[in-house]
């Protein structure tokens, strides 16, 4: 088993390299990643030197994005979702821009954050459009709570590889159950699940054993591909379509 985890830990760092593309612009190199924003374009980043460091950032494109589409972040409870989702990767916003600051040895961790970053604040404010009452991350807060369901919000824990990843929630391990680590993804498409599904692997042997791993796939505007819920499945999490979260929920109580 160990095996067949570090093999595909090695074919995901591979397409991850692979799949970058860099180009010079004056004193800034543009970094394209292989993730795709929710316009199915190549996320990109920027690097310069600073300090004998580097600055890396988005250059206000997810900020500004977000806000050209109808999303705005003035409300106390999108400001406070917004901090606390950059300040689990360690990331700065700066006039709209997403930022942080790297050194040689930790380039490659930081790089790895602010898209992480990048993608859950994409992920949290999708659907965050006026017509909309409530985020995702809302909606599965207030079902837990319902449930009382004991949780922990927000939860950093370091892989295998050395790169942190951040957790929605973690449920402790009860008489009945294991650890249980849950996700909240509003968009489950491709590259949403394909980066859970990384964390999920890169942290499983470092966790307890037996712990398990649930992703909530938010089926308000659209079911999720077969292929994403399968895809899961392979990478050992078990997806729940919202909708049917019900199903789920005794194992979460417990």
């Amino acid at each position: 088993m160990i095996y067949e985890i570090q093999d595909l830990i090695d074919k995901y760092l591979r397409w991850l390299k692979d799949k970058t593309v860099l180009r010079q612009i004056k004193d800034w190199v543009e970094i394209t990643t292989p993730y795709l924003d929710r316009h199915n374009d190549y996320l990109q980043i920027y690097a310069k030197r600073d300090n004998g460091g580097f600055i890396l950032t988005d250059d206000g494109y997810t900020i500004g994005d977000l806000r050209q589409s109808g999303c705005e972040l003035e409300s106390k409870k999108r400001k406070e979702l917004l901090t606390q989702t950059l300040n689990g990767f360690g990331v700065k916003i700066e006039r709209d821009s997403l930022m942080i600051h790297a050194s040689h040895e930790n380039f490659a961790l930081r790089k790895h954050n602010l898209v992480q970053a990048i993608l859950a604040v994409n992920d949290l404010f999708y659907l965050a459009v006026p017509m909309v009452a409530s985020l995702f991350m809302e909606d599965v807060t207030s079902w837990l709570n319902v449930y009382e369901i004991r949780y922990t919000p927000r939860v950093k824990f370091t892989g295998k590889s050395g790169y942190d990843h951040m957790f929605d929630f973690v449920i402790p391990a009860s008489r009945k159950y294991p650890e249980r680590i849950l996700q909240a993804i509003n968009r489950p498409k491709r590259d949403t699940t394909q980066a859970f599904a990384f964390s999920w692997i890169d942290t499983k042997d470092v966790r307890p054993a037996n712990s398990l791993a649930y992703a909530f796939l938010n089926d308000s505007d659209y079911i999720p591909l077969s292929s994403v819920v399968d895809a899961l499945k392979n990478y050992g999490v078990h997806p729940v379509i919202w909708s049917k979260r019900e199903e789920v929920k005794e194992e979460l109580i417990a």
